[in-house]
């Protein structure tokens, strides 16, 4: 197990005040090294703000000039990523300066809100997102763009794992993201009871969770500790590979029937752990992130399908989901909504973050050179645009399922 991230969470202002990012910078490396000292590995360290919109006071056409600022900052304060917020429904022009936005740096991060409780799903940014993940899609000639960017269906603040992390107050906080696969594959490995296998892995989850909250909360007072994202994130070879812990646990292949049950036991165990939980805290399927997702992808055991089935169970949602290039806005939009509709009827938080892959088609190698992924091919999106009522630009609500215990 590794922590992929330590998320410090800030409103750095506009104009960006610099001695809130240097103070940020000198609190990560502070950090770090005292859960090095514990034996952990930090991957990375990044910074999540508020909203964009809501730091610009609306003025969204500064976006990528904020982007700019804040991506040079990174630099010298020796952080790797900053997400600066999802687009918000409440604004809606603040969409379509994102393209622009992510072109500016190599390490900035977008979201972009589809639902939330308070304003239902909304059909026009359901659209916008769409859009703004085929004009990304162009930025580079891989597609690799849209890795900065996610969709967003009832996600709150202080998630630490990016795209989807923000903040929405002044005083900061910090939150940690883990690399947690391998614990799941070796909980389940040559076990051939169920029972023994979740235990096992609960333990750990328990011991890693407890230790890195003493330190948070001991070493690191000073600031506010949100909590652990325990999502059970992978890395792409067989150890690390969520896909490798279900087909661990009986599934003969991730895809066939048993997978849902096996994710829902994954992310049951999680929440199960007794540790200070934020964020999604689940188990975690990003295609191209996990070395046996991708192979069944490739094999077309996995589908986009199969992927938003266990979301209504699991983590995260869909997550680096490569698609043909050609694949158009309208015909992304109903897979978003189907996404909204599971995040606002089970009140759980979702995203996508969508990859179309320029002059690809469905079937066709990815070539993504990139140290966290793991080839696979192009998956097939079966879908078209929406009509009639479900066609148009309207919010609506989605009350949770009502309980009739």
């Amino acid at each position: 197990m590794k922590i992929r991230s330590i998320t410090y969470f800030l409103n750095p202002g506009w104009p960006v005040d610099e001695s809130k990012l240097r103070k940020a910078g000198e609190f990560l490396t502070l950090a770090t090294a005292a859960y090095t000292s514990a034996g952990y590995e930090v991957q990375t360290t990044r910074l999540a703000t508020t909203p964009f919109p809501k730091i610009l006071k609306g003025n969204v056409e500064q976006t990528p000039l904020f982007a700019q600022q804040m991506s040079g900052m990174l630099k010298q304060i020796g952080v790797a990523y900053a997400a600066l917020g999802p687009a918000l429904i409440e604004y809606p022009k603040s969409y379509a300066v994102i393209p622009e936005a992510i072109a500016t740096s190599e390490d900035t991060f977008f979201g972009g809100e589809m639902a939330n409780k308070v304003d239902g799903i909304s059909l026009e940014a359901i659209k916008a997102c769409a859009a703004i993940i085929q004009k990304t899609s162009s930025i580079t000639p891989d597609g690799f763009a849209n890795l900065r960017f996610a969709a967003l269906a009832n996600v709150k603040a202080g998630a630490p794992f990016f795209p989807a992390a923000y903040w929405n107050e002044d005083e900061p906080a910090f939150a940690i993201a883990v690399e947690s696969a391998d614990l799941a594959v070796q909980a389940f490995d040559g076990q051939q009871n169920l029972d023994d296998g979740r235990r096992a892995l609960v333990s750990e989850i328990e011991k890693h969770g407890q230790a890195l909250a003493r330190i948070s909360k001991t070493e690191l007072a000073e600031t506010r500790f949100v909590g652990i994202d325990f999502s059970l994130a992978p890395f792409p070879d067989d150890a690390h590979s969520l896909g490798n812990a279900v087909e661990k646990m009986g599934v003969p292949k991730i895809g066939l029937h048993g997978s849902l049950a096996a994710a829902a036991i994954l992310t049951e165990a999680v929440d199960r752990a007794d540790f200070p939980h934020t964020g999604f805290s689940g188990f975690m399927q990003p295609v191209l992130e996990d070395s046996v997702l991708a192979k069944r992808a490739a094999e077309g055991v996995l589908t986009i399908k199969d992927a938003l089935l266990y979301s209504a169970v699991c983590g995260t949602g869909l997550d680096t989901v490569p698609l043909p290039g050609d694949t158009t806005a309208e015909e992304m939009t109903p897979l978003l909504l189907d996404l909204c509709a599971l995040a606002l009827r089970l009140d759980k938080p979702l995203t996508a973050r969508l990859m179309p892959v320029p002059g690809k088609h469905a079937g066709d190698d990815t070539n993504f050179d990139f140290g966290f992924f793991a080839n696979s091919k192009v998956m097939k999106l079966e879908s078209e645009p929406l009509k009639n009522s479900l066609g148009g630009n309207e919010k609506f609500s989605l009350q949770t399922k009502r309980s009739n215990a």
